[in-house]
């Protein structure tokens, strides 16, 4: 879809809001401390991302104080069968799953089900035994040694079990971790295979929000979708995040693409099986599909105070405490260079902007964020109450830094900072 008149970005009329998004009251930026006109050139540079193949297509929103201030969809949903984008598109947002398994197992947190420095192995046996490689660097299934200490469920949450990514070599080599498998197996694969490092001793990113998952599993004695749903999606009016995009939705999900040698976008299969088949593996790491609303929802639970729409989730003090950082200085930078070496980690499943000078975009301090292999991108900022949603399907995720881009014009565009 081009560029849509900015009389429709504008428009307050009840008719002129899509049903599913009338959860926000939609007002005008002015109202709310941004510029009208610098959010209509925030669409028009997205535009430019499209026009110049960088991406085929994306749907983006902002939010201030729970009131919806921009939702546009520009480029194609697909190019083949030059299908527009549109508002409740369905994405492939990879590893923003983890912070919703995050909320899902907080919940069940504040329930007593478990304690944050509880081993893992009190409630997964299969890792009591657990080795590690002698060399995490070069890791060797022969050359292993015994384990000093154990894994704590807080330590899956900030990515500091030790446990690798699921791309990895040895990970690929020893199968943990296929579509065509259950969570339960993958479970138990990622358990024989050693860890990178002894527990609490590095962040490493990878499997580790997967086998929280499992974990929430075993404490609500239901499917991890079925609690998702019953417990976080519906609640907070989630309607179209599920793990696999049934044919009642197909028509909406976004396709993946990827640039060929010359530039142009080709079609791009990220899994060998897509989403649009139903798979044994449910996946708390990178198993959801959701739309750029849905995830706007989710995101303001969290300046809310952990409450939606009436719908109370999680206690305040229990939110405060997910945005927090969690990552010991001891442990610091978690990245090597760029914002990762500028941020710390929170339980929430959330990367925290430590020094907003480090990124190569506008973050406030103590903002939250994260995004998705196939480029999609979202950022909770307590400071200016804005959620920040954007979504496309691209690979890799860069797309000449459409979102990064989104972002800067969007914070420009405050007229009323805090």
């Amino acid at each position: 879809m081009g560029l849509r008149p900015l009389i429709l970005m504008l428009s307050t009329t009840f008719t002129a809001i899509p049903a599913f998004a009338q959860d926000f009251p939609r007002v005008s930026p002015d109202s709310v401390g941004l510029s009208s006109a610098g959010l209509a050139e925030v669409t028009q540079n997205l535009q430019k991302h499209v026009d110049a193949g960088h991406i085929a297509g994306a749907v983006a929103a902002v939010l201030r104080d729970g009131k919806l201030v921009y939702l546009e969809s520009v480029g194609m949903r697909d190019l083949v069968t030059d299908s527009p984008m549109q508002d409740d598109a369905l994405f492939r947002i990879y590893s923003m799953t983890r912070p919703v398994t995050s909320l899902a197992a907080m919940i069940l947190w504040e329930e007593g089900k478990f304690q944050l420095d509880d081993p893992i192995s009190k409630y997964l046996p299969q890792f009591a035994q657990q080795r590690v490689f002698t060399d995490g660097s070069a890791p060797d299934m022969e050359q292993t040694r015994e384990r000093r200490g154990d894994i704590k469920v807080a330590d899956l949450m900030r990515h500091t079990s030790g446990l690798g990514s699921r791309s990895s070599r040895v990970y690929v080599e020893q199968g943990v971790r296929l579509r065509t498998i259950s969570l339960e197996q993958l479970t138990d694969n990622a358990a024989r295979v050693p860890l990178f490092e002894d527990p609490g001793t590095n962040f490493r990113y990878g499997l580790s929000a997967t086998i929280l998952g499992r974990l929430i599993e075993v404490w609500s004695g239901q499917p991890l979708d079925e609690f998702m749903e019953e417990r976080v999606f519906q609640p907070l009016g989630m309607a179209d995040t599920v793990f696999w995009v049934d044919p009642s939705r197909r028509a909406r999900l976004a396709t993946v693409y990827r640039p060929s040698a010359d530039g142009s976008l080709q079609e791009f299969a990220m899994e060998e099986i897509d989403f649009t088949e139903q798979v044994p593996l449910i996946e708390g790491g990178v198993g959801l599909v959701s739309s750029t609303l849905d995830f706007a929802r989710f995101s303001q639970l969290y300046l809310n105070g952990g409450e939606l729409f009436g719908q109370r989730l999680l206690q305040a003090d229990t939110i405060a405490l997910m945005l927090e950082n969690s990552i010991a200085d001891a442990l610091m930078p978690i990245g090597g260079g760029g914002y990762m070496a500028a941020s710390g980690w929170t339980i929430g499943g959330f990367a925290y902007a430590l020094n907003p000078a480090g990124y190569d975009h506008t973050v406030s301090p103590g903002e939250v964020w994260w995004d998705g292999s196939a480029g999609t991108r979202f950022w909770i900022d307590p400071e200016q109450g804005i959620v920040t949603v954007i979504m496309a399907q691209i690979s890799p995720s860069g797309g000449q830094g459409f979102r990064e881009e989104f972002k800067n014009g969007v914070y420009s565009a405050i007229t009323e900072r805090r």
